[in-house]
């Protein structure tokens, strides 16, 4: 798993997938818990979708 999640990328993931969890926590729909996946992929700094589509945010591994 190389990284391709960087930057400001991980940052909007990690506060959108805290902000649907506790929607989700807070009585909202049942999908709302679909945030525990951009929350792991920010904090892993790891994305299955970019990598199947070839994409990367992070600066540190685009050698």
């Amino acid at each position: 798993m190389k990284t391709n999640v960087g930057g400001v990328d991980k940052i909007a993931r990690i506060l959108a997938g805290i902000a649907l969890i506790a929607w989700a926590l807070m009585g909202g729909p049942l999908w709302a818990w679909i945030g525990v996946v951009p929350l792991a992929t920010g904090l892993l700094g790891w994305c299955p979708a970019y990598s199947l589509l070839g994409l990367n945010t992070c600066p540190l591994s685009k050698k």
